[in-house]
Protein backbone atom coordinates (compact mmCIF):
# COMPACT_ATOMS: atom_id res chain seq x y z
CA UNK A 1 0.00 0.00 0.00
CA UNK A 2 1.68 3.42 -1.26
CA UNK A 3 0.60 6.01 1.39
CA UNK A 4 0.98 10.23 1.24
CA UNK A 5 3.17 12.39 4.15
CA UNK A 6 1.48 14.53 6.51
CA UNK A 7 1.64 17.81 4.60
CA UNK A 8 1.29 21.49 6.56
CA UNK A 9 -2.17 21.81 4.47
CA UNK A 10 -2.94 18.30 6.20
CA UNK A 11 -1.59 19.47 9.71
CA UNK A 12 -3.74 22.41 9.04
CA UNK A 13 -7.09 20.50 8.47
CA UNK A 14 -6.40 18.63 11.93
CA UNK A 15 -6.36 21.78 13.47
CA UNK A 16 -10.01 22.59 12.86
CA UNK A 17 -10.99 19.07 14.02
CA UNK A 18 -9.27 19.34 16.95
CA UNK A 19 -7.59 22.25 18.77
CA UNK A 20 -4.23 23.87 18.10
CA UNK A 21 -3.48 22.43 21.52
CA UNK A 22 -3.97 19.03 20.76
CA UNK A 23 -1.77 18.52 17.51
CA UNK A 24 1.65 17.84 17.88
CA UNK A 25 4.35 17.46 15.22
CA UNK A 26 7.11 18.36 16.73
CA UNK A 27 10.02 15.99 17.23
CA UNK A 28 10.19 16.18 21.28
CA UNK A 29 6.19 15.56 21.19
CA UNK A 30 6.44 12.78 19.13
CA UNK A 31 9.19 10.76 21.48
CA UNK A 32 6.63 9.03 23.78
CA UNK A 33 4.37 7.69 21.00
CA UNK A 34 7.91 6.41 19.01
CA UNK A 35 7.82 3.59 21.24
CA UNK A 36 5.73 1.01 23.52
CA UNK A 37 6.59 -1.62 25.86
CA UNK A 38 8.09 -3.99 23.38
CA UNK A 39 11.97 -4.17 23.68
CA UNK A 40 14.04 -1.38 22.02
CA UNK A 41 11.64 -0.85 19.10
CA UNK A 42 11.39 2.92 17.88
CA UNK A 43 9.11 4.28 14.98
CA UNK A 44 8.37 7.63 14.97
CA UNK A 45 4.89 9.22 13.68
CA UNK A 46 4.83 12.55 11.73
CA UNK A 47 2.00 13.86 13.55
CA UNK A 48 -0.14 12.84 16.82
CA UNK A 49 -3.72 13.99 17.53
CA UNK A 50 -5.62 13.55 20.82
CA UNK A 51 -9.52 14.02 19.98
CA UNK A 52 -11.74 13.36 22.55
CA UNK A 53 -15.16 12.85 20.82
CA UNK A 54 -16.11 10.11 18.24
CA UNK A 55 -17.38 12.43 16.00
CA UNK A 56 -13.28 14.24 15.90
CA UNK A 57 -12.26 10.27 14.86
CA UNK A 58 -14.78 10.13 12.46
CA UNK A 59 -13.57 13.38 10.76
CA UNK A 60 -10.02 12.42 11.37
CA UNK A 61 -10.98 9.11 9.97
CA UNK A 62 -12.70 10.29 6.69
CA UNK A 63 -9.77 13.11 6.06
CA UNK A 64 -6.97 10.29 6.36
CA UNK A 65 -8.70 8.05 4.02
CA UNK A 66 -9.26 10.73 1.65
CA UNK A 67 -5.40 11.74 1.86
CA UNK A 68 -3.68 7.83 2.08
CA UNK A 69 -2.61 8.61 5.06
CA UNK A 70 -1.55 5.44 7.82
CA UNK A 71 -2.98 5.84 10.93
CA UNK A 72 -2.15 4.03 14.06
CA UNK A 73 -4.67 4.14 17.33
CA UNK A 74 -2.56 4.05 20.47
CA UNK A 75 -3.67 3.32 24.20
CA UNK A 76 -1.32 4.12 27.34
CA UNK A 77 1.55 2.17 25.12
CA UNK A 78 1.99 -0.73 27.54
CA UNK A 79 1.83 -2.99 24.52
CA UNK A 80 4.29 -5.69 24.68
CA UNK A 81 4.06 -6.78 20.64
CA UNK A 82 4.29 -3.50 18.77
CA UNK A 83 0.73 -3.18 17.94
CA UNK A 84 0.85 0.53 19.05
CA UNK A 85 3.79 1.44 17.16
CA UNK A 86 3.34 3.90 13.66
CA UNK A 87 5.47 1.97 11.67
CA UNK A 88 4.79 4.04 8.63
CA UNK A 89 5.06 7.19 9.96
CA UNK A 90 1.88 9.45 9.70
CA UNK A 91 -0.45 10.19 11.99
CA UNK A 92 -1.11 8.68 15.51
CA UNK A 93 -4.49 9.14 17.05
CA UNK A 94 -3.84 8.92 20.86
CA UNK A 95 -6.92 7.92 23.03
CA UNK A 96 -5.81 9.49 25.74
CA UNK A 97 -8.67 12.03 26.52
CA UNK A 98 -11.14 9.71 26.30
CA UNK A 99 -10.51 8.81 30.21
CA UNK A 100 -14.29 9.04 31.59
CA UNK A 101 -16.23 6.04 33.05
CA UNK A 102 -19.90 7.04 31.62
CA UNK A 103 -21.83 4.95 33.66
CA UNK A 104 -22.26 2.14 36.32
CA UNK A 105 -25.42 0.60 35.53
CA UNK A 106 -25.61 -1.59 38.84
CA UNK A 107 -29.17 -2.95 37.96
CA UNK A 108 -28.09 -4.60 35.07
CA UNK A 109 -24.45 -5.38 35.95
CA UNK A 110 -23.05 -3.66 33.42
CA UNK A 111 -20.91 -0.21 32.91
CA UNK A 112 -20.00 2.00 29.74
CA UNK A 113 -16.81 3.53 29.58
CA UNK A 114 -14.43 5.26 26.97
CA UNK A 115 -11.31 3.26 26.15
CA UNK A 116 -9.00 5.53 28.08
CA UNK A 117 -9.75 4.50 31.40
CA UNK A 118 -7.25 3.01 33.11
CA UNK A 119 -8.26 -0.65 33.84
CA UNK A 120 -7.26 -0.01 37.83
CA UNK A 121 -9.22 2.56 37.99
CA UNK A 122 -12.14 1.00 36.55
CA UNK A 123 -11.71 -1.95 38.89
CA UNK A 124 -11.29 0.02 41.82
CA UNK A 125 -14.67 1.87 40.57
CA UNK A 126 -16.98 -0.72 40.57
CA UNK A 127 -15.56 -2.75 43.64
CA UNK A 128 -16.62 0.46 45.74
CA UNK A 129 -20.05 -0.63 44.54
CA UNK A 130 -19.03 -4.67 45.71
CA UNK A 131 -18.57 -5.58 41.95
CA UNK A 132 -15.81 -7.10 40.27
CA UNK A 133 -14.52 -6.60 36.61
CA UNK A 134 -11.99 -9.69 36.71
CA UNK A 135 -9.85 -8.44 33.79
CA UNK A 136 -6.42 -7.57 35.36
CA UNK A 137 -3.60 -7.80 33.54
CA UNK A 138 0.02 -7.29 35.12
CA UNK A 139 0.01 -3.44 33.66
CA UNK A 140 -4.00 -2.91 35.13
CA UNK A 141 -1.87 0.39 36.97
CA UNK A 142 -1.04 1.71 33.55
CA UNK A 143 -3.15 0.21 30.44
CA UNK A 144 -6.34 1.29 28.83
CA UNK A 145 -9.36 -0.64 28.74
CA UNK A 146 -9.46 0.15 25.24
CA UNK A 147 -6.38 -1.11 24.65
CA UNK A 148 -7.18 -4.67 26.55
CA UNK A 149 -10.00 -4.67 24.43
CA UNK A 150 -7.92 -4.40 21.21
CA UNK A 151 -5.33 -7.11 22.53
CA UNK A 152 -7.48 -9.53 23.90
CA UNK A 153 -5.44 -9.15 27.48
CA UNK A 154 -6.45 -11.02 30.15
CA UNK A 155 -4.70 -11.54 33.37
CA UNK A 156 -4.51 -14.08 36.47
CA UNK A 157 -8.00 -14.67 37.05
CA UNK A 158 -9.22 -15.87 33.83
CA UNK A 159 -8.59 -19.40 35.00
CA UNK A 160 -11.74 -18.88 36.71
CA UNK A 161 -13.46 -16.37 35.40
CA UNK A 162 -12.43 -15.98 31.51
CA UNK A 163 -11.10 -13.65 29.16
CA UNK A 164 -12.16 -10.38 28.27
CA UNK A 165 -14.10 -11.66 25.58
CA UNK A 166 -16.87 -13.10 28.35
CA UNK A 167 -17.01 -8.76 29.79
CA UNK A 168 -17.26 -7.50 26.48
CA UNK A 169 -21.19 -6.79 25.36
CA UNK A 170 -21.20 -4.03 23.04
CA UNK A 171 -18.23 -1.36 21.00
CA UNK A 172 -19.22 1.77 19.51
CA UNK A 173 -16.63 1.60 16.30
CA UNK A 174 -15.50 4.56 13.99
CA UNK A 175 -13.94 2.92 11.01
CA UNK A 176 -11.37 3.81 8.71
CA UNK A 177 -14.12 5.52 6.41
CA UNK A 178 -15.28 7.75 9.35
CA UNK A 179 -18.27 5.93 9.50
CA UNK A 180 -19.92 5.33 13.65
CA UNK A 181 -21.39 2.23 14.18
CA UNK A 182 -22.36 -0.09 16.99
CA UNK A 183 -21.15 -3.58 16.99
CA UNK A 184 -23.88 -5.15 19.08
CA UNK A 185 -26.22 -5.12 21.43
CA UNK A 186 -26.33 -4.40 25.52
CA UNK A 187 -27.75 -7.79 26.56
CA UNK A 188 -26.69 -10.85 27.52
CA UNK A 189 -27.59 -12.71 24.39
CA UNK A 190 -27.65 -11.74 20.92
CA UNK A 191 -27.98 -14.18 17.94
CA UNK A 192 -28.55 -11.43 15.22
CA UNK A 193 -26.22 -11.80 12.69
CA UNK A 194 -22.58 -11.71 12.90
CA UNK A 195 -20.95 -11.35 16.12
CA UNK A 196 -18.89 -7.75 15.13
CA UNK A 197 -17.87 -7.61 18.84
CA UNK A 198 -16.23 -10.63 19.35
CA UNK A 199 -14.26 -10.21 15.91
CA UNK A 200 -13.03 -6.55 17.36
CA UNK A 201 -11.25 -8.23 20.72
CA UNK A 202 -8.14 -9.19 19.84
CA UNK A 203 -8.50 -6.79 16.53
CA UNK A 204 -5.75 -4.64 17.66
CA UNK A 205 -6.58 -1.48 15.74
CA UNK A 206 -6.73 -3.01 12.28
CA UNK A 207 -10.15 -2.43 12.02
CA UNK A 208 -11.98 0.28 13.66
CA UNK A 209 -10.90 2.57 16.30
CA UNK A 210 -13.10 1.81 19.94
CA UNK A 211 -14.23 5.13 21.23
CA UNK A 212 -17.10 3.45 23.77
CA UNK A 213 -17.02 -0.05 25.71
CA UNK A 214 -19.93 -1.19 27.15
CA UNK A 215 -18.79 -4.09 30.20
CA UNK A 216 -20.56 -6.80 32.16
CA UNK A 217 -20.16 -6.96 35.81
CA UNK A 218 -20.27 -9.63 38.42
CA UNK A 219 -20.67 -9.28 42.40
CA UNK A 220 -17.50 -9.72 43.69
CA UNK A 221 -16.65 -12.42 46.16
CA UNK A 222 -15.76 -11.32 49.86
CA UNK A 223 -13.43 -14.15 50.40
CA UNK A 224 -10.18 -15.29 49.24
CA UNK A 225 -6.94 -17.49 50.71
CA UNK A 226 -3.94 -17.47 48.88
CA UNK A 227 -1.22 -20.47 48.79
CA UNK A 228 2.42 -20.31 47.89
CA UNK A 229 3.03 -23.94 47.21
CA UNK A 230 7.15 -24.99 46.42
CA UNK A 231 8.42 -27.40 44.20
CA UNK A 232 11.98 -29.31 43.26
CA UNK A 233 11.56 -28.60 39.59
CA UNK A 234 9.95 -26.45 37.22
CA UNK A 235 8.38 -29.98 35.22
CA UNK A 236 6.96 -31.48 38.74
CA UNK A 237 5.01 -27.83 39.96
CA UNK A 238 3.75 -27.65 36.10
CA UNK A 239 2.04 -31.49 36.24
CA UNK A 240 0.87 -30.50 39.46
CA UNK A 241 -1.52 -27.98 37.70
CA UNK A 242 -3.93 -29.83 35.67
CA UNK A 243 -3.74 -32.22 38.42
CA UNK A 244 -5.50 -29.09 40.98
CA UNK A 245 -8.77 -28.90 38.35
CA UNK A 246 -9.03 -33.02 37.44
CA UNK A 247 -9.65 -33.43 41.23
CA UNK A 248 -12.56 -30.68 40.79
CA UNK A 249 -11.44 -27.40 42.39
CA UNK A 250 -11.22 -24.36 40.26
CA UNK A 251 -8.87 -21.61 41.59
CA UNK A 252 -9.32 -17.84 41.18
CA UNK A 253 -5.73 -17.80 40.05
CA UNK A 254 -3.43 -20.51 39.38
CA UNK A 255 0.08 -18.77 38.63
CA UNK A 256 3.63 -20.69 37.95
CA UNK A 257 7.15 -18.44 38.98
CA UNK A 258 10.59 -20.49 37.95
CA UNK A 259 12.91 -19.88 40.79
CA UNK A 260 15.78 -17.71 39.03
CA UNK A 261 12.39 -15.12 38.49
CA UNK A 262 11.68 -15.12 42.47
CA UNK A 263 15.93 -14.67 42.50
CA UNK A 264 15.56 -11.23 40.33
CA UNK A 265 12.60 -9.84 42.25
CA UNK A 266 14.62 -9.89 45.38
CA UNK A 267 17.56 -8.70 43.40
CA UNK A 268 15.54 -6.07 42.04
CA UNK A 269 12.66 -4.70 44.67
CA UNK A 270 14.78 -5.73 47.29
CA UNK A 271 11.95 -7.94 48.35
CA UNK A 272 12.26 -9.87 51.70
CA UNK A 273 11.09 -13.93 51.16
CA UNK A 274 12.81 -16.56 52.58
CA UNK A 275 13.95 -18.94 49.28
CA UNK A 276 15.09 -22.49 50.48
CA UNK A 277 17.70 -23.96 48.63
CA UNK A 278 15.29 -26.93 47.67
CA UNK A 279 12.69 -24.71 46.34
CA UNK A 280 13.23 -24.31 42.45
CA UNK A 281 9.55 -23.35 41.50
CA UNK A 282 6.50 -22.16 42.61
CA UNK A 283 2.47 -21.92 42.08
CA UNK A 284 0.70 -19.64 43.63
CA UNK A 285 -2.81 -20.09 44.17
CA UNK A 286 -6.01 -18.53 45.15
CA UNK A 287 -8.97 -19.33 45.86
CA UNK A 288 -12.51 -17.24 46.36
CA UNK A 289 -16.02 -16.93 47.12
CA UNK A 290 -18.37 -15.93 50.13
CA UNK A 291 -18.23 -18.85 52.76
CA UNK A 292 -14.65 -18.91 54.15
CA UNK A 293 -15.28 -22.25 55.27
CA UNK A 294 -15.41 -23.53 51.76
CA UNK A 295 -12.55 -21.94 50.50
CA UNK A 296 -10.81 -23.59 53.72
CA UNK A 297 -11.83 -27.22 52.69
CA UNK A 298 -10.90 -26.40 48.75
CA UNK A 299 -6.85 -25.48 50.16
CA UNK A 300 -7.42 -28.73 51.85
CA UNK A 301 -8.09 -30.83 48.51
CA UNK A 302 -5.51 -28.60 46.87
CA UNK A 303 -2.84 -29.50 49.72
CA UNK A 304 -3.08 -32.85 48.80
CA UNK A 305 -3.01 -32.66 45.59
CA UNK A 306 0.25 -31.08 45.87
CA UNK A 307 1.82 -33.57 48.20
CA UNK A 308 0.80 -36.16 45.89
CA UNK A 309 3.02 -33.79 43.25
CA UNK A 310 6.18 -33.43 44.97
CA UNK A 311 5.06 -30.23 46.44
CA UNK A 312 8.05 -29.45 49.24
CA UNK A 313 6.41 -26.77 51.27
CA UNK A 314 2.95 -24.90 51.40
CA UNK A 315 2.86 -21.46 52.75
CA UNK A 316 -0.83 -20.06 53.68
CA UNK A 317 -1.35 -16.44 53.59
CA UNK A 318 -2.78 -15.58 56.69
CA UNK A 319 -3.22 -11.71 56.47
CA UNK A 320 -3.86 -9.03 53.82
CA UNK A 321 -0.12 -7.83 54.09
CA UNK A 322 1.09 -11.37 53.71
CA UNK A 323 -1.33 -11.78 50.43
CA UNK A 324 -0.30 -8.58 49.13
CA UNK A 325 3.36 -9.50 49.45
CA UNK A 326 2.93 -12.54 47.48
CA UNK A 327 0.92 -10.87 44.62
CA UNK A 328 3.50 -7.79 44.59
CA UNK A 329 6.60 -10.87 43.78
CA UNK A 330 4.52 -11.96 40.86
CA UNK A 331 3.29 -8.91 39.72
CA UNK A 332 7.22 -7.49 39.78
CA UNK A 333 8.59 -10.51 38.06
CA UNK A 334 8.33 -8.28 34.45
CA UNK A 335 9.91 -5.42 35.45
CA UNK A 336 12.86 -7.38 37.36
CA UNK A 337 13.29 -9.28 33.90
CA UNK A 338 13.14 -5.90 31.73
CA UNK A 339 15.59 -4.36 34.62
CA UNK A 340 18.43 -6.73 34.64
CA UNK A 341 19.41 -7.72 30.72
CA UNK A 342 18.53 -7.21 27.19
CA UNK A 343 15.53 -9.55 26.84
CA UNK A 344 12.50 -10.42 24.57
CA UNK A 345 9.59 -11.83 26.14
CA UNK A 346 7.22 -14.34 24.50
CA UNK A 347 3.70 -15.29 25.25
CA UNK A 348 2.95 -19.33 24.72
CA UNK A 349 0.16 -20.99 25.66
CA UNK A 350 -1.08 -24.63 24.95
CA UNK A 351 -3.65 -26.82 26.56
CA UNK A 352 -2.65 -26.87 30.46
CA UNK A 353 -1.68 -30.54 30.85
CA UNK A 354 0.88 -30.08 28.19
CA UNK A 355 2.73 -27.42 30.72
CA UNK A 356 5.64 -29.90 31.89
CA UNK A 357 6.70 -30.26 28.20
CA UNK A 358 6.59 -26.95 27.01
CA UNK A 359 9.15 -25.89 29.62
CA UNK A 360 11.04 -28.61 29.29
CA UNK A 361 11.19 -28.03 25.38
CA UNK A 362 11.27 -24.56 26.55
CA UNK A 363 15.13 -24.39 28.19
CA UNK A 364 16.37 -27.71 25.42
CA UNK A 365 15.77 -25.17 22.55
CA UNK A 366 17.73 -22.41 24.83
CA UNK A 367 20.52 -24.52 25.70
CA UNK A 368 20.77 -25.71 21.95
CA UNK A 369 20.92 -21.84 21.19
CA UNK A 370 23.01 -20.65 23.74
CA UNK A 371 19.94 -18.11 25.67
CA UNK A 372 18.80 -18.47 28.75
CA UNK A 373 15.03 -18.04 29.57
CA UNK A 374 13.07 -17.10 32.46
CA UNK A 375 9.44 -18.24 32.28
CA UNK A 376 6.31 -17.42 34.96
CA UNK A 377 2.80 -16.96 34.23
CA UNK A 378 -1.03 -17.62 34.12
CA UNK A 379 -0.82 -21.65 34.75
CA UNK A 380 -4.13 -22.61 35.22
CA UNK A 381 -4.42 -21.37 31.47
CA UNK A 382 -1.59 -22.97 29.94
CA UNK A 383 -0.05 -19.06 29.33
CA UNK A 384 3.84 -19.49 29.71
CA UNK A 385 5.33 -16.13 29.52
CA UNK A 386 8.67 -16.66 28.30
CA UNK A 387 11.62 -14.28 28.86
CA UNK A 388 14.55 -14.65 26.72
CA UNK A 389 17.47 -13.50 28.37
CA UNK A 390 20.31 -12.27 26.07
CA UNK A 391 23.07 -12.46 28.84
CA UNK A 392 26.86 -13.96 27.84
CA UNK A 393 25.07 -14.37 24.75
CA UNK A 394 27.13 -12.81 21.68
CA UNK A 395 25.56 -9.82 19.57
CA UNK A 396 25.68 -11.88 16.48
CA UNK A 397 24.34 -14.85 17.85
CA UNK A 398 21.52 -12.80 19.27
CA UNK A 399 20.87 -11.13 16.26
CA UNK A 400 20.98 -13.79 14.07
CA UNK A 401 20.17 -16.66 15.85
CA UNK A 402 17.60 -15.86 18.10
CA UNK A 403 14.64 -15.66 15.95
CA UNK A 404 14.98 -19.64 14.51
CA UNK A 405 14.85 -20.08 18.74
CA UNK A 406 11.81 -18.31 18.88
CA UNK A 407 10.59 -20.23 15.83
CA UNK A 408 11.29 -23.43 17.34
CA UNK A 409 9.49 -22.41 20.68
CA UNK A 410 6.09 -21.32 18.79
CA UNK A 411 6.51 -24.96 16.65
CA UNK A 412 6.49 -26.71 19.99
CA UNK A 413 3.95 -25.10 21.19
CA UNK A 414 1.90 -25.60 18.26
CA UNK A 415 2.39 -28.71 18.78
CA UNK A 416 1.45 -29.25 21.88
CA UNK A 417 -1.97 -27.90 20.65
CA UNK A 418 -1.44 -24.12 21.55
CA UNK A 419 -0.81 -21.03 19.61
CA UNK A 420 1.80 -17.95 19.68
CA UNK A 421 -0.43 -15.23 21.96
CA UNK A 422 -2.42 -16.14 24.71
CA UNK A 423 -2.70 -12.25 25.81
CA UNK A 424 -0.16 -9.89 24.53
CA UNK A 425 -1.79 -10.07 20.55
CA UNK A 426 0.66 -10.40 17.50
CA UNK A 427 1.25 -6.62 16.45
CA UNK A 428 4.83 -6.17 14.57
CA UNK A 429 6.86 -8.80 16.36
CA UNK A 430 4.65 -11.69 15.87
CA UNK A 431 3.63 -11.17 12.61
CA UNK A 432 6.60 -13.39 10.94
CA UNK A 433 5.58 -16.42 13.18
CA UNK A 434 1.84 -16.59 12.07
CA UNK A 435 2.98 -19.16 9.22
CA UNK A 436 3.45 -21.96 12.22
CA UNK A 437 0.25 -21.78 13.42
CA UNK A 438 -1.99 -20.58 10.31
CA UNK A 439 -2.72 -21.94 7.11
CA UNK A 440 -2.73 -19.62 4.27
CA UNK A 441 -6.23 -20.01 3.92
CA UNK A 442 -6.28 -18.94 7.48
CA UNK A 443 -4.29 -15.37 6.50
CA UNK A 444 -6.39 -15.16 3.59
CA UNK A 445 -9.75 -14.83 5.08
CA UNK A 446 -8.25 -12.47 7.94
CA UNK A 447 -6.78 -10.01 4.98
CA UNK A 448 -10.31 -10.26 3.66
CA UNK A 449 -11.57 -9.26 6.82
CA UNK A 450 -8.98 -6.04 6.49
CA UNK A 451 -10.02 -5.17 3.13
CA UNK A 452 -13.85 -4.76 3.98
CA UNK A 453 -13.24 -3.10 6.87
CA UNK A 454 -9.89 -0.91 5.40
CA UNK A 455 -9.96 -0.74 1.91
CA UNK A 456 -7.55 1.86 1.72
CA UNK A 457 -5.30 -0.36 4.48
CA UNK A 458 -4.41 3.23 6.17
CA UNK A 459 -5.68 1.43 9.73
CA UNK A 460 -2.61 0.46 11.67
CA UNK A 461 -0.46 -0.84 8.54
CA UNK A 462 1.89 -4.39 8.70
CA UNK A 463 0.24 -5.50 12.00
CA UNK A 464 -0.91 -8.92 12.64
CA UNK A 465 -0.31 -10.24 8.82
Amino acid sequence: MQFNPITSDFLAKIIEIVGTENVFSEAEHLEKYARDETEDLVYYPEAVVRPNTSNQISDLMRLCNTYKIPVTPRGAGTGLSGGALPVKGGLVISMERFNSIIEIDERNLQATVEPGVITEFFMNAVAEKGLLYPVDPSSKGSCYIGGNVAHGSGGPRVVKYGTIREYILNLELVLPEGEIIWTGANTLKNASGYNLTQLMIGSEGTLGIITKIVLKLIPAPSQSLLMLASFPDNEQACAAVSAIFRAGIIPSTLEFMERRAVEWVIEYDHFQFDLKDEAMAFLMIEVDGNDLELLFADCEKINIVLEKNACSEVLLAETSVQKESIWRMRRTMPLSVKSNSIYKEEDTVVPRSELPKLIRGIKEIGKRFGFESICYGHAGDGNLHVNIIKGTMSDLDWNTKLKQGIREIFELTVALGGTISGEHGIGLVQREYMDIKYTKAHLDIMRGIKSVFDPNGILNPLKIF
